[in-house]
């Protein structure tokens, strides 16, 4: 069969980053970021995010190819932000959200196994 191996799609290769930054020569305040090794999953989850900071006129991504395992996310801003510093607080936003929805998990599974114990006996 001619189907890349499994780790290819989440394995990046040495040498090349997770993330690179190409800024627009035609349009101020835009720019093209390529993330390799990802899918739908996180370009739509960054591209929301991007969508709630003011300063950004536009944010999109797409997937070139399916066997192209890489998201290309684009980024257009006004003159009070960059491309860069969007990306980089969108992030920062998601990584907090990402670590309160691991602790309400964590503490509704404590309290659920806590409840479990005491039903048992």
């Amino acid at each position: 069969m001619n189907a890349p191996d499994r780790y290819e799609r989440f394995v990046v290769p040495e040498g090349v980053s997770k993330v690179s930054y190409e800024r627009d020569t035609k349009i101020i305040n835009a720019a093209s970021f390529t993330v390799e090794r990802e899918d739908h999953t996180i370009g739509n989850i960054v591209r929301m995010q991007l969508h709630r900071d003011e300063n950004v006129l536009f944010a999109g991504y797409k997937l070139p190819h399916p066997l192209q395992y890489k998201i290309l996310l684009r980024i257009h801003t006004t003159s009070q932000s960059s491309p860069m510093q969007a990306y980089n607080q969108a992030i920062n936003d998601l990584d907090k959200e990402l670590d309160h929805l691991k602790n309400e998990f964590e503490v509704a599974l404590a309290r659920h196994t806590g409840k479990q114990q005491t039903q048992d006996y």
